[in-house]
Order: structure tokens, then C-alpha cells, then sequence
């Protein structure tokens, strides 16, 4: 297991950041290494983002030794989405089969973790949100088919898509962390429309199911002064509260979306006109 550690950067410090510096603080490229388990800290809202491909073995983690706590989840929760093949999750001896586009909710206090492929060249791809805990939740496997689906958009303006909730008071309880799919429908682009900020809540980004040659451009910074990431398959963002976010793909994608803060209502939002976007 390793663990990376990013500090953030607030609205004032992004502007002096070149492409280089603004990909290194708040994209990662590199959670998805076959046969192993990497984590990144952010001191964004102290969010954990992981990623994990079983291959021929089982892939063992749980303590807590990079953060300061006798296990990794000793006072945090975690949501685990399967963007690969079909795989198992077994926490502290109890297993979850998992197909792709699943989600595991593990509560606090988890002690041992172990993730498996079911075929070792069609392997899982487990991406991981955890955040600080005050309450012990038990573990729950969310199916695709137990999540809220909302349908969004519209057609004609490029960006209708569909949400799915599961980690969430309406599908899965949870102390901080929201966990959810959304996949575009063919022939829209964009993934959230009109942008908008929610300054209680910070969001981690995920992007997966892109063709080698696509890619999402990821809208963040102040609204009154953006930035722009070219992102690829499987890479994630980290999005401030205080930042914008939204995209625009060359092709078909979906992503995950994982939040923390002071609340979970997911409309707690403040929408941003197009005509204030610089």
C-alpha cells in the first residue's frame, strides 16, 4: 500500500500555478496500478482517494500507520465503486461480491480489508472514497440495481445524463460521505450544467469508461477566473468547495462522484450563470 499526500491550494495560490503545478495539486494519474493498492491524503476536507487492481492475489490493507491511527478506518468510512470485472471485497472476514458499478459502504472501525478478482485478466478496479467518521454505520453492499437513479439534462442542450445514488440518506446511510455514478447519454457532453459551487462541500471526480483516445475537459477554478485539466480514463480530481466544476467530453464517458462537508443535501448548491464564467 502507499500513500501520497497532497496540502491544497486555495483561490489565491491557483493563479500562480503553471499546467504542470495545477495537474500535480488536484489531478491523480496513478491510483490504478495492477496488483496494488495506492491511496492519496488530501488535506481537502482530509479526504482519502484510492485505487486497486487485484490481479493474480489478494490485495490486503487496513492500517492506519500513514495517517496516525492503529487502522486506516479506526474513525473514517469508506465507499468503494467497481469500475472493472467482477471481484470480492472481504472486511474483517465478512465477503461482498461485487459486479461492475457496484458500491461497498464500509463503516467506521474496520479493521481488515482484502480485494480480490474474480478472473485475474479481467480484473476489478476498485476506486475508493473515505473521509473522518463520527458514527459507526454498518457495512452495506449497494447493487446498480438498489441505487436512485435521477435523470438530469437535456438533450438538446448536450448534457442529459443519468445519476445514480448509493451512498446517500435516501439509498444508504452514511455519517459525511455521498458516493454516486453518473453516465452521459449519447450525444451529450457535458456532466453538470450550469456550473455551480457548494461551499459546505468539497467533491472528488473520477472519470472511467473513456476510449484511449478521449478525453474529458475538466472546468474548475473561480468562477470569475477559471482553469481547465485535460483528464483520460480513470483519472480523478479533487474539486474544492471553493471551485467550480464542470466538463466536457470528446467521446462517451461516466464518472464517480464523492462528497464530504458539513452536510449531505445534495442540492445545497449555488449555481453559477454561464455569462459570470471568465
Amino acid at each position: 500500500m502507499t500513500m501520497k499526500v497532497l496540502y491544497g491550494v486555495g483561490p489565491r495560490e491557483i493563479k500562480s500555478l503553471d499546467t504542470e503545478q495545477l495537474r500535480a495539486e488536484f489531478l491523480l494519474e496513478d491510483l490504478f496500478k495492477p496488483g496494488q493498492v495506492s491511496f492519496t491524503y488530501t488535506h481537502v476536507d482530509r479526504l482519502i482517494l484510492g485505487g486497486a487492481v487485484p490481479t493474480s492475489g489478494t490485495l490486503p490493507f487496513g492500517s492506519g500507520v500513514e495517517i496516525g491511527t492503529q487502522y486506516l478506518l479506526s474513525a473514517r468510512e469508506m465507499g468503494v465503486a467497481n469500475l472493472g470485472g467482477s471481484g470480492t471485497i472481504t472486511v474483517d472476514g465478512q465477503s461482498f461480491e461485487m459486479e461492475n458499478r457496484d458500491v461497498l459502504y464500509i463503516g467506521r472501525g474496520a479493521k481488515d480489508i482484502r480485494l480480490s478478482s474474480a478472473v485475474a485478466d479481467k480484473p476489478a478496479r476498485f476506486y475508493m472514497n473515505s473521509v473522518p467518521a463520527g458514527a459507526d454505520i454498518p457495512h452495506r453492499l449497494i447493487k446498480r440495481s438498489e441505487s436512485k437513479a435521477l435523470d438530469l439534462g437535456d438533450a438538446k442542450r448536450s448534457n442529459k445524463r443519468n445519476l445514480r445514488m448509493y451512498i446517500h440518506p435516501e439509498v444508504s446511510p452514511s455519517c459525511l460521505l455521498l458516493m454516486g455514478i453518473t453516465d452521459l447519454a449519447e450525444g451529450s457532453v457535458w456532466n453538470t450544467m450550469p456550473p455551480h459551487l457548494h461551499e459546505r462541500r468539497m467533491e472528488a471526480y473520477c472519470y472511467f469508461d473513456l476510449d484511449a483516445e478521449d478525453r474529458v475537459m475538466h472546468l474548475m477554478g473561480r468562477p470569475e477566473e477559471t482553469r481547465h485539466l485535460v483528464v483520460k480514463s480513470l483519472d480523478a480530481v479533487i474539486s474544492p468547495a471553493w471551485s467550480i466544476h464542470m466538463g466536457a467530453g470528446t467521446g462517451p464517458y461516466a464518472f464517480v462522484w464523492g462528497m464530504t462537508g458539513e452536510n449531505q443535501e445534495y442540492n445545497d448548491v449555488a449555481p453559477v450563470a454561464l455569462s459570470e464564467l471568465r
